[in-house]
């Protein structure tokens, strides 16, 4: 079968990488352009430092820079070589600076990486132009090196054209061209040149490609400040005589003993080029530049000090930063600036790479905001992507689809990637919102939990309230043995004792959750029925009123998300999805349907913002919920898992007899106009039953205790179902469907991991989540979710671990370098009969 053409823009390190990878899985019709010239192509790659630091809170962004380490490391020319694995020390010079590598250590630990923890001396021994006496101790990662960027894009190359590739540099790419909705070729002048598949890997030329077709690529051009010293006496006698090759980094003198360097307590990170050092800094203003703020550098005039990328240094930002080198590094006392720039990179909302196909024009995918940390990973991604159909590591967190509408707006970009720029050293609590834009996304409730004294977290743009502050006198009333305990200082950010009053709540009276903010999608038209049936791994062909929980699948069997769909009517369904990525994946299988059998046309459609949702939950949940109501909400009258179009106080109201808390109750939704009213329906009915408004918080604390998993934190597209437990939403009776033959083919075999329900033994020590867990004193998996268990009374986590672990088995979880003891539990830990849920 004769290989797609695939036209790739970029010949930077992401497209050349992208072209090996491609050429070695046999498509061979590649050809990479770029209007600058090969290799020194005048882009991010042309002047980028080249470290490659592998530890990341991200598992896939880890594996992408290991496996970038792993690859360039492969790359070779006699006297020179495109990676040298000097390793990389982080260094502390604060308490909470200490205790964050600490954290850090335990992401390496979690997903397979060397690393170790070391005091000030073994800093100093490691980088002996420390100050010992500033630093508190260190990170180092053996693994983790210096790449030249350039050297490796000659030699990459080279080997792509050998099997057939070809790149032409001094090309502007002018139009897609495109017929029938898909991609047909690439523009550059006059010319075409004809294409089944485009990428573009422009880096931070991304946004101005995208608007060839229509496509909002969200990323800004930033100005980053590095730096070249003078030459340092002390380091003339640590280079190691190996020249890193190719390099185009402001000048030669490329060779380097020296482990990588960050100060991320000062926004700095330090970089060996023999007898000089290399100076990077986030520590200044965020320099947003436009594209008519780049130099005009013609291709024949493209070096080193002159390409777009490079703009002119602007000393006054640099000030501090070189004060708190040279406090850091003594022997640079007398050293002075020799070369500098402000090198543009991209920057993106929430700091992640962009990776995906264009929603508009099927073909055309996109490879952005790709550092030379992440760039053979994310090219063997895409490649995979590509060729199989699938990436064999998960790509939800990188994937374009992953913002909202209002993410992809112009003055959000721009805010926000400015903040990421910022925010680029910071200790980061896992739950910690984002302080600007806030306010975007409101649920008709908002002015009501505003008056509760909701305290609001953020996510997508919504604003999700964690807990209320009218509910703080019900401590005063709550059991003793509900009352939690004292939390570290980490792990009590952005909690409250509060929690555990609504928690008591849900479990012994009624209370009332804001769902506003997860994904609606309905899905319509004579072909609805069988796309869902195709996609999904349920039985959605049941009655009218019928609500199923099931799985998405890939073609691997992995799990690309978890879905509730209600049957509303003949040819009607609501989806409650994960996110954009369910709606990009919907919306194209559909428009794929429609195309190929017209008779049965399906249409998706996101409800989300004109929609709201309240979950009612709790045993008397009936008490309040039915005296409203205009439909018989008995057990016999709607039973669980059932929905129906009714009224409730005379709104118009779509129930569904769903609780992801545990406990009795409905999904009440209804049109956004009359979300408001419906709360105050409700709240004014609850007031003779003690209803409460409750938060995530305790939410998050009473699904962990039920057992309900969370797509995207708790399972990806790397797990099957039997390894995270869903086996129940599989049902093979109902014939093909997506995954299904990689299903079959792993039928009878034990799943080699599984994700298992941890408590914590001394009922206190709390953990967040991707901790590393460790079997017989040995690293064999890490924590997903993680909350307190208010009903259990005791910390609960889910991990995965080795298939042969069995519920009784002790393992230890790490948290901040202490190892916290635990016992895998059979689950769900709260009503495993499930009486109380269909009472």
């Amino acid at each position: 079968m004769p290989s797609p053409r695939v036209v790739i823009i970029g010949a930077g390190i992401v497209g050349s990488n992208l072209a090996d990878e491609l050429t070695s899985r046999g498509w061979t019709d590649v050809t990479v352009l770029d209007k600058g010239p090969i290799p020194l192509t005048g882009g991010s790659t042309s002047h980028a430092p080249g470290l490659v630091f592998q530890t990341n809170s991200s598992k896939t962004m880890t594996e992408f820079a290991a496996y970038t380490s792993a690859k360039l490391s492969t790359l070779s020319r006699p006297g020179c070589r495109a990676f040298n694995a000097v390793g990389g020390l982080e260094i502390a010079t604060s308490e909470r600076r200490l205790a964050e590598l600490k954290r850090r250590h335990g992401w390496a630990t979690a997903w397979g990486v060397e690393s170790r923890l070391v005091d000030p001396a073994e800093a100093k021994a490691l980088h002996p132009l420390i100050d010992e006496d500033l630093v508190l101790g260190g990170l180092h990662l053996p693994g983790d090196g210096l790449a030249s960027a350039v050297l490796a894009v000659e030699l990459l190359r080279e080997r792509a054209q050998e099997r057939g590739a070809r790149f032409v540099g001094g090309v502007r790419v002018t139009g897609i061209e495109r017929a029938g909705g898909r991609v047909t070729g690439v523009r550059t002048g006059d010319d075409v040149i004809p294409a089944d598949i485009v990428v573009s890997a422009a880096g931070f030329w991304g946004p101005a490609l995208g608007e060839l077709i229509g496509m909002r690529v969200p990323l800004v051009p930033m100005a980053h400040q590095y730096v070249k010293t003078t030459p340092v006496r002390e380091l003339a006698e640590l280079a190691d005589g190996v020249a890193l090759g190719g390099s185009h980094i402001i000048g030669g003198g490329n060779t380097a003993a020296l482990p990588i360097l960050r100060h991320q307590d000062a926004g700095l990170y330090f970089r060996q080029h023999g007898e000089s050092l290399g100076i990077g800094s986030y520590d200044h203003r965020p320099i947003a530049v436009g594209y008519d703020e780049l130099p005009a550098v013609e291709g024949k005039d493209m070096d080193e000090h002159s390409m777009p990328s490079r703009l002119d240094f602007t000393p006054e930002d640099f000030e501090q930063a070189f004060k708190a080198t040279k406090q850091l590094l003594p022997a640079l006392e007398d050293a002075a600036i020799a070369d500098a720039f402000n090198g543009i990179f991209s920057f993106t909302p929430d700091g992640g790479s962009l990776v995906g196909e264009s929603p508009e024009v099927r073909g055309f995918f996109i490879a952005e905001a790709v550092w030379v940390t992440h760039s053979a990973g994310v090219a063997k991604a895409v490649a995979e992507l590509l060729v199989d159909g699938q990436s064999a590591t998960d790509l939800h967190e990188l994937d374009v689809a992953r913002f909202e509408e209002i993410q992809m707006q112009d003055e959000y970009v721009l805010e926000t990637s400015k903040q990421s720029f910022v925010e680029v050293y910071d200790i980061k609590h896992p739950l910690e919102p984002r302080q600007s834009p806030r306010g975007l996304r409101v649920s008709p409730f908002h002015a009501r939990q505003r008056e509760l004294g909701g305290y609001f977290l953020e996510a997508a743009g919504w604003e999700r309230p964690q807990w209320y502050e009218a509910n703080r006198g019900l401590l005063d009333t709550l059991p003793s043995d509900w009352q939690p305990p004292a939390r570290d200082d980490w792990s009590a950010q952005f909690d409250s004792p509060i929690a555990a009053a609504e928690a008591h709540a849900t479990r012994t009276n009624v209370a009332m959750y804001d769902m506003t903010a997860l994904k609606r999608l309905e899905v319509f038209g004579p072909g609805a029925l069988g796309l869902l049936q195709r996609l999904t791994t349920g039985q959605i062909d049941k009655s009218v009123g019928s609500v199923t929980y099931t799985l998405m699948l890939t073609e691997a069997g992995g799990i690309r998300s978890d879905l509730t769909v209600a049957r509303i009517s003949e040819d009607l369904f609501q989806v409650g999805a994960n996110g954009g990525q369910d709606l990009d994946y919907l919306t194209r299988e559909a428009a794929g349907q429609t195309a190929a059998n017209p008779q049965e046309w399906v249409q998706v459609r996101d409800t989300t913002g004109g929609t709201c949702c309240l979950g009612v939950w709790g045993p008397r949940a009936r008490d309040l919920v039915q005296p409203l109501a205009a439909a018989d909400l008995s057990n016999g009258g709607l039973k669980y898992f059932r929905a129906v179009s009714t009224t409730i106080a005379g709104i118009p109201v779509r129930v569904m007899r769903l609780s992801y808390v545990g406990e009795l109750g409905w999904e009440i939704y209804t049109s956004a106009e009359y979300g408001q009213r419906l709360w105050d329906a409700l709240w004014s009915a609850g007031s003779t039953f003690g209803l409460i408004a409750a938060g995530r918080s305790a939410f998050n604390s009473l699904r962990l205790e039920k057992g309900y998993r969370s797509w995207g934190t708790d399972m990806t597209t790397e797990h099957t179902p039997a390894e995270a437990g869903l086996d129940f939403a599989v049902r093979p009776a109902k014939g093909d469907f997506a995954g299904r033959p990689a299903l079959e083919a792993a039928a009878g075999t034990t799943p080699r991991r599984r994700l298992r329900c941890l408590t914590v033994d001394d009922g206190a020590s709390m953990v967040l989540g991707k901790e590393p867990v460790y079997l017989d004193g040995t690293a064999a998996g890490y924590v997903t979710s993680a909350a307190f268990g208010h009903t259990v009374r005791k910390p609960v986590a889910y991990a995965w671990l080795p298939g042969h672990v069995e519920a009784g088995d002790t393992v230890e979880i790490e948290y901040f370098g202490t190892r916290i003891a635990a016992t895998v539990q059979t689950e769900p830990l709260v009503d495993p009969e499930m009486a109380k849920i269909r009472a």
